[in-house]
């Protein structure tokens, strides 16, 4: 019953999904925090749902604050689709598994400083430059796996933790590793293209689907999940 203003730790394309998004806000609470956490649950829509919540410093910021975000986009090959994934995974149409050891080696490229132009576009400033720590392919189920069926083909899930992302940056990272993967390209040829700073040298974006923010780390040291 009082206005409140929700500051999130950052945007996401439509389809995108978050199971790790950080938010903030003040708030007039008279009972514990526990308490508040219940009731914000029981008044949510069933789509979102608050993990946690605690108390914080009346400087933090959600967004401001952040040392790293990491991203996981999940796609499976296949010759058949699977609907019952299609919400939470892209299907690549294909009847031979993709070449995982190719795509590592792509994705190798992407560790450290580096200027991403060719992968997206900045949200705030003009610096296209940023700092990625961990990139990387595993062979791995959907989370929803309960409803996999036999022999659909190889799953794969894209993890990339960053002190920052660019608008799209993600997608496209994963569409044009996925042309590594396929054999359109090689991983010297991903390499020249992230060095043209040529948005036109990136592949098509992969769908929105198989992308979700998976976690927003506050620590001085971002490290991977195992």
């Amino acid at each position: 019953q009082q206005p409140v203003s929700v500051i999130g730790a950052g945007r996401t394309d439509s389809g995108v999904h978050a199971s790790g998004q950080v938010i903030a806000f003040d708030v007039a609470w008279q009972h514990t925090t526990n308490d508040l956490w219940r009731a914000l649950n029981a008044n949510l829509p069933e789509t979102i749902a608050i993990r946690s919540l605690d108390e914080t410093a009346p400087d933090f910021h959600p967004r401001f604050s952040a040392r790293s975000r990491t991203y996981v986009y999940t796609l499976y090959a296949a010759p058949v689709r699977q609907p019952l994934l299609s919400r939470y995974a892209w299907h690549v149409p294909s009847r031979t598994a993709l070449d995982l050891s190719a795509m590592a080696q792509g994705a190798a490229r992407l560790i450290g400083w580096h200027d991403f132009a060719t992968f997206g576009q900045p949200t705030v400033g003009e610096s296209t430059v940023r700092r990625v720590w961990v990139a990387r392919w595993v062979p791995r189920l959907p989370a929803a796996d309960a409803c996999w069926q036999e022999g659909p083909g190889p799953a794969y899930q894209f993890h990339i933790e960053a002190n920052g992302f660019l608008r799209g940056m993600v997608r496209r990272v994963v569409g044009t590793l996925l042309e590594v993967g396929s054999g359109l390209r090689t991983a010297p040829a991903f390499a020249e293209a992230m060095a043209s700073r040529d948005v036109a040298r990136a592949a098509p974006p992969a769908p929105p689907c198989g992308l979700c923010l998976w976690r927003v780390s506050y620590a001085a040291t971002p490290a991977e999940d195992t």
